[in-house]
């Protein structure tokens, strides 16, 4: 196995882990069974768990700016983007259900251990942030569009929240329905 391939595995199982445990949790040798490489491999490539965090957050950036491209690529009208937000919650169910929403468990969890990544880790909210914001300007909602994507935030991440502590999946699909009723409303 090349050492780019070992350093994304690693990336990638540690992503998971961090998801799954939290990062708090998540050991050297967590990460380092998933991906069955010996701890002086590990070493090789990450000196320290903070290294691999970084590297978590920098592909997790990479990987939502790349999702909001597909989505401004796949929908004309930025109301089907902003529904494509939304659905985000009902694809991922399952596993918001069982562990949150990544990012903001993730940006918790740093900020209650006052970790010095947590900014970076909250710059895929920003991501997500500005990106709501431009589609509600595209709505013709310019002057409240910030404060549009802030409120569909805020509800996305409380409905995570709330799923993962209910564990109801008819409840993500009633406020799934609330929040494209509340779209549907912005867009008349």
């Amino acid at each position: 196995m090349s050492g780019k391939i070992t350093r994304e595995h690693i990336v990638e199982a540690a992503d998971k882990l961090f998801y799954q445990q939290g990062y708090e949790h998540t050991s050297f040798a967590d990460i380092g069974k998933a991906v069955q490489i010996s701890r002086g491999n590990f070493y090789y490539h990450f000196k320290t768990k903070g290294e691999i965090l970084g590297a978590v957050i920098e592909v997790r950036l990479l990987n939502t700016r790349k999702m909001l491209e597909r989505w401004e690529e796949s929908a004309e009208k930025p109301a089907e983007r902003i529904r494509g937000f939304i659905a985000i919650l009902i694809m991922n169910r399952t596993k918001i259900m069982q562990y949150g929403c990544p990012i903001g468990t993730l940006c918790n969890e740093l900020a209650k251990l006052d970790h010095g990544a947590r900014e970076d880790a909250n710059k895929i909210f920003t991501l997500f942030r500005d990106w709501l914001s431009r589609q509600f300007a595209q709505l013709g909602r310019k002057a409240e569009a910030d404060a549009l994507a802030m409120h569909l935030l805020a509800r996305s991440q409380g409905v995570a929240t709330l799923a993962t502590a209910f564990h109801d999946e008819a409840f993500i699909r009633q406020e799934v329905a609330q929040m494209e009723a509340w779209l549907d409303a912005l867009v008349k």
